[in-house]
């Protein structure tokens, strides 16, 4: 991580300062969090974000984040927004200051809840007019498409009616928001 930090510091004409190092412990957390990432399909500047934010002991400015990472203005800035909406980061007030900070939000249960939420719930709406679709649409196929369409759009609707009553459960169980 601290190689990638330094060739990203070298990319941007950045030099490397004491600011912009990332302590042991730093790297391998943020290492952590782009790993969590990575399985959830989510972009690797989000989990260092967070994951600089979740070892950082206290609230830090984008400027600072973009800064320590080498991200883009625009990626620090989209990946905080959407870290925030999630509920993962929150804003934190500095006195005498009118940057916004950020801290991370530790809290698991809440931050499992919102991404079931928000990246996989909302996935459900739809699927069941879109399934329909797809089924009117084997009517243009030969018998034997026809019919091994037809067994997927069984399987999927399965898997749709499975997923939206275990889903609340999991939310319930994780105790929602």
């Amino acid at each position: 991580m601290v190689a990638v930090v330094k060739e990203k510091a070298r990319q941007f004409g950045g030099p490397i300062t004491a600011v912009t190092r990332l302590n042991q412990a730093e790297v391998e957390v943020i290492h952590l969090f782009v790993q969590f990432a990575g399985a959830l399909g989510q972009p690797r500047s989000i989990a260092e974000i967070y994951g600089l934010l979740f070892t950082s002991e206290k609230a830090l400015a984008m400027d600072t984040i973009i800064e320590r990472l080498h991200l883009s203005k625009g990626s620090a800035s989209q990946g905080l927004k959407y870290l925030h909406d999630l509920g993962a980061v929150r804003t934190v007030y500095v006195a005498s200051d009118r940057r916004t900070y950020y801290e991370a939000v530790g809290e698991l249960r809440k931050l499992a809840s919102r991404f079931l939420r928000q990246q996989v719930l909302i996935h459900f709406d739809g699927s069941v007019s879109r399934l329909d679709r797809i089924a009117a649409e084997t009517q243009n196929l030969s018998d034997g498409q026809r019919k091994h369409v037809m067994e997927r759009i069984k399987v999927l609707r399965r898997w749709e009616r499975t997923g939206r009553r275990i889903l609340p459960l999991v939310l319930a169980m994780l105790g929602g928001d």
